[in-house]
């Protein structure tokens, strides 16, 4: 097994030459992002220092308790997200509650499912396997709920005069919006789908690389991988339809109107 190499500041500091070359070049070109850019890359530093000295301490703690803490704070921040990339979709509180809702339940059944039955750590909750495995099934599961979310209640709008003709003649609301329901989970699920079709081949995914430079050997590191791509694969497919079929709830009522009037103003 190859040795364990360590990063200096002074790698990091060259690694970001490439950040201010791009900062350059959007002067150059009028792309106006420089800041914005700088600005990121200055966030992302912060936040990953932070997150380091935080996983540090909880490493040493070894608390069922501060670990369980540290995934519900991921899990409501993660919550803030969904609710940001609505864009005329739900209106906030049920934006968050509901997107919050889901992964709560989607991040916690697999991740738990993950770690008392395949990488059973001692003890099952160790906070080196269990925040790692929720932060990359919880960014999956966030992107998969945003987009379905976001295509439920744009096809509702779109589709509003099929849907309360379908109503008005006697459906229910769930027969009524199957249709977009449908197009709202392929959405969601097609993320996830290429993801599969492509690593490999295509992509060498972050996890696996990163074991493989850590000096891990490859086929130990491609197990490892395929078990994180079947978990963010079950995952988002949970989050997702639990996320759209609250949704198609609270777009109508229990008398089978469509409900626009609970969606956010663009």
């Amino acid at each position: 097994m190859s040795e364990f190499i360590r990063l200096t500041p002074l790698d990091l500091g060259l690694a970001a030459l490439l950040l201010l070359g791009v900062a350059v070049l959007s002067l150059l070109l009028q792309l106006r992002i420089e800041a914005k850019l700088l600005v990121a890359a200055l966030r992302c530093t912060l936040q990953l220092a932070l997150i380091g000295l935080v996983l540090t301490k909880l490493f040493e703690l070894l608390s069922p308790w501060w670990t369980g803490l540290a995934a519900l704070a991921m899990i409501l921040f993660a919550g803030r997200e969904i609710m940001a990339r609505q864009e005329g979709g739900l209106q906030r509180l049920w934006a968050y509650g509901i997107g919050t809702t889901s992964m709560l339940l989607a991040a916690s059944l697999v991740t738990v499912f993950a770690l008392t039955t395949q990488v059973q750590p001692q003890p099952w909750y160790d906070p080196r396997y269990a925040l790692p495995l929720l932060g990359m099934i919880l960014g999956n599961i966030l992107t998969g709920i945003s987009l379905g979310l976001q295509r439920l209640t744009e096809g509702a709008r779109q589709q509003r005069a099929g849907i309360e003709a379908q109503l008005c003649l006697g459906a229910t609301r769930r027969s009524a919006m199957l249709p977009i329901t449908r197009q709202a989970l392929t959405t969601a699920l097609m993320p996830i789908i290429n993801s599969l079709a492509a690593t490999g081949l295509v992509s060498l995914p972050g996890m696996m690389t990163g074991q493989i430079l850590a000096g891990v050997d490859p086929i130990e590191a491609v197990k490892y991988q395929l078990l994180i791509m079947f978990l963010i694969a079950g995952g988002t497919t949970l989050g997702a339809v639990i996320a759209v079929f609250a949704g198609v709830y609270r777009l109508t009522d229990t008398r089978d109107r469509l409900r626009l009037d609970r969606l956010a103003e663009r």
